[in-house]
């Protein structure tokens, strides 16, 4: 897997969460077409870049602890002046 599959599945996994639909995960293996150990794999490089996940066994789904936004790419010194906060 490149850099750009892992970033596409990290951004649909952050959507998943939002929206509160990974389910367990076995269920978002089959979501997403990995294994079950890349399922794990993910979760925990998303760990790494920061993202505060945990499993939450009432509900079936990962989730976020705080309101986190993703964001990978690049951008100019002018539009980062400019831009406003995500949160």
């Amino acid at each position: 897997m490149n850099l750009l599959e892992k970033i596409k599945l990290i951004e649909r996994v952050d959507a998943l969460i939002r929206r509160k639909a990974t389910g367990t995960p076995s269920q978002l293996s089959k979501k997403l077409g990995i294994s079950k150990r890349n399922v794990f794999n993910l979760i925990n490089t998303m760990k790494e870049m920061g993202a505060p996940i945990s499993f939450c066994k009432n509900t079936n789904n990962y989730c976020y602890e705080e309101m986190v936004a993703f964001t990978f790419g690049f951008i100019s010194k002018k539009q980062q002046i400019i831009s406003l906060p995500l949160f």
